[in-house]
């Protein structure tokens, strides 16, 4: 249910907060004074769209939150989730839920199953086909067999039917596919690659576009060791060898130099195999650009390293031989196919059954709440229409249908004209769905146009059954409705400075006594205020 309420310039509303309880609560109020502004600031925050002439006038944003309390709400946190939305005069949208920045058609779709507003020109899902086999499903309950298994089936049944669109299409595709997939494996394994080939050949290459450089370098090196280094060590050893034998440290710094000139003797030889090296002719470097080239070619075709075209070898030798024992696979999906769809349209048979015997009690159950809501000519039609191909929840579409005045033809749901009509439809239809309706918030404006007396007292009584398991948010006019309320607010306007405000109030038991009395006669006196208090004893408790 929605706990809290904050709108902020929208039209004459400069900033309202409202606090709202589980149940009925009913708004009532002045003529202009912003019922209406209230259902719009609902609307937009339900992602609905929205006019830049709505904004305050002399503000640059409007701005809508609630706090909805949903404790089995995937996405609550602590059982609440924040929703907001805030509307700029250049367009720009920023909506919020629980914080996170979401776009107007993810605010709109999370909306859909959270609140619903009747009233007029007004979207919401019971006018919408596309629902309405949940809600006649939802009527069924438990006895609508076979949909677990038949849910089952149609997954399995769709598997199936990718499958067999990604088998190649006709013999020639499949062909023309094979030929390619050949292609490019021989193409691969005659490369004969090896992991780490590419990386030991660019440095490689990277040698022989420096070897004048290296060879160069290599030689004065080796120039120093052997005709300087080393020959200026031998004499030096020599030198000490004469006093070796007169102190012990003579000896052990003569040996230490003798370690250094065989280790700088090896050092020597292997410079000079070094020199030796960096001596490549031009049949040697060919080679080495033609095989980084064919390397090179196979990445830009099959993936970024070898490990990667490696990998994709061994995936189109997998396709290879899948294509080629094709024929047998197909034949074996096929039959599986068959053997689902005979299993499918039992069970399909069995839900169209069940469904059109119960379409017929949902009508009748809500043609006789319409006949409460002195609708006597009202007369819904629900409707189960098998089709030829199978759909996610069986064979059926399901549509609602209406005849609002005798001798015109039923029309869809959707195409109700007055707003009144849809309310009080809409009404009726919640009425005997109330137990399994899943959407919790509902909003009806002008649910009251057009009626009085006993479909007054009727309406009143639906709306309060419907209280039961959902919340409800009702603008009316009727002190009927008014009367049969959990809880009461009253929404006027005050003149500051020539600026018109909005402001609402919620009303205790006085209030609403006298609020009541209002509303019935247009003034509070002691007859009207009895009047009041017999409509409010009647409040079913």
């Amino acid at each position: 249910m929605i706990t809290t309420l904050h709108i902020k310039n929208i039209g004459i509303i400069e900033e309202i907060s409202i606090d709202l309880n589980k149940g009925l609560n009913v708004l009532t109020g002045e003529t202009g004074a912003g019922k209406t502004l209230m259902i719009d600031a609902l609307l937009i925050l339900s992602g609905e769209r929205f006019s830049k002439e709505m904004i305050r006038k002399g503000e640059t944003n409007s701005f809508v939150e609630a706090n909805i309390y949903l404790p089995n709400h995937p996405q609550s946190i602590d059982g609440n989730i924040i929703v907001s939305r805030e509307i700029n005069n250049n367009g720009r949208n920023l909506c919020k839920i629980n914080g996170r920045m979401v776009t107007v058609n993810e605010l709109k779709e999370f909306m859909e199953s959270i609140i619903e507003i009747h009233g007029q020109n007004d979207n919401h899902t019971l006018l919408d086909n596309q629902y309405h086999l949940e809600y006649l499903d939802g009527f069924i309950g438990e006895k609508l067999t076979g949909q677990k298994e038949y849910s089952a089936y149609y997954e399995a049944y769709c598997k199936i039917e990718k499958q067999l669109k990604e088998n190649y299409g006709d013999e020639k595709e499949r062909e023309r596919k094979l030929d390619l997939l050949r292609y490019q494996y021989e193409e691969i394994d005659e490369a004969n690659l090896k992991v780490n080939e590419d990386e030991d050949l660019e440095a490689q290459r990277k040698i022989m576009l420096n070897s004048e450089k290296i060879a160069e370098n290599l030689k004065e090196t080796d120039m120093a060791l052997s005709e300087n280094a080393i020959d200026s060590i031998s004499i030096a050893i020599r030198a000490l060898e004469k006093i070796e034998s007169l102190d012990k440290q003579y000896e052990e710094t003569s040996s230490n130099l003798k370690n250094i000139y065989y280790e700088l003797q090896e050092i020597s030889r292997d410079i000079a195999s070094k020199r030796e090296e960096t001596e490549f002719d031009d049949e040697e470097r060919n080679q080495i650009e033609e095989r980084l080239d064919t390397i090179h070619n196979l990445k830009r075709k099959y993936g970024n390293t070898i490990p990667e075209i490696l990998e994709y070898k061994e995936e189109i030798e997998k396709e290879i031989e899948h294509i080629e024992n094709l024929e047998t696979y197909t034949k074996s999906l096929k039959e599986e196919k068959k053997q689902i769809e005979e299993n499918m349209q039992k069970l399909a048979n069995q839900m169209h059954s069940i469904r059109t015997k119960k379409a017929i009690e949902l009508s009748e159950k809500i043609n006789h709440e319409l006949q409460d809501l002195e609708m006597k000519n009202a007369q819904i039609n629900v409707k189960v229409e098998k089709q030829d191909t199978f759909l996610k929840n069986g064979i059926d579409t399901v549509t609602f249908y209406i005849k609002t005045n005798l001798g015109e033809d039923e029309k869809q749901l959707s195409k109700i004209a007055s707003g009144g009509e849809i309310s009080r439809t809409m009404l009726g239809i919640k009425t005997v769905l109330a137990d399994t309706d899943k959407v919790p918030i509902l909003i009806f404006d002008e649910i009251d146009t057009g009626i009085s007396g006993k479909a007054a007292n009727s309406v009143a009584q639906k709306l309060h059954h419907i209280a039961s398991k959902h919340q409800i948010l009702c603008i009316s006019h009727l002190p009927n409705i008014a009367a049969i309320a959990d809880e009461n607010y009253f929404i006027g306007k005050t003149v500051t400075n020539e600026r018109t405000n909005t402001h609402i109030k919620k009303l205790n038991e006085a209030e609403t006594l006298q609020e009541i009395a209002r509303i019935s006669s247009g003034e509070v006196n002691e007859i009207t205020l009895k009047y009041a208090q017999e409509l409010r004893n009647k409040k079913v408790s």
